[in-house]
């Protein structure tokens, strides 16, 4: 059963450096237009995150990122075909790489990843207390 007031965007997508620019501004204007603005900077950071992932681990840079804003919880998952789990390492701050999962766990209220049939979901929430009002 669909929860009251829950909103979703869904796309698939390739995970392309080129075309972040254009998905950070598509996350921005859903996230702003259901009222979790406060929430935009680490949402986008995390999409950003989770997409680069995808194109260096998932083995294909095709997958399915979507978005849903319930009154109390925004969640974004992106899900690839590749079904090897992320691990969160100690980040290496002197290298280029190594701190995605970490920085996901550093800015999202909670984050995790599940295995699919196709592959595996990674995904972020963000959470609002319950009566806050949305901005």
């Amino acid at each position: 059963m669909a929860e009251e007031g829950a909103r979703q965007y869904r796309q698939e997508l390739t995970a392309d450096p080129r075309a972040f620019a254009l998905i950070r501004r598509t996350v921005t204007a859903h996230i702003r237009y259901w009222g979790w603005t406060d929430h935009v900077g680490p949402a986008v950071m995390c999409v950003t995150e989770m997409l680069a992932n995808v194109r260096d681990h998932a083995g294909s840079p095709d997958c399915v990122l979507i978005l849903r804003a319930t009154p109390s919880e925004l969640r974004i998952v992106v899900s690839d075909r590749s079904p090897v789990l992320p691990v969160v390492r100690q980040p290496d701050w002197c290298s280029e790489n190594g701190r995605g999962m970490w920085l996901l766990g550093a800015n999202a209220d909670t984050w995790g990843a599940e295995h699919t049939a196709e592959g595996k979901n990674v995904w972020v929430a963000f959470t609002r207390p319950t009566g806050a009002a949305s901005t």
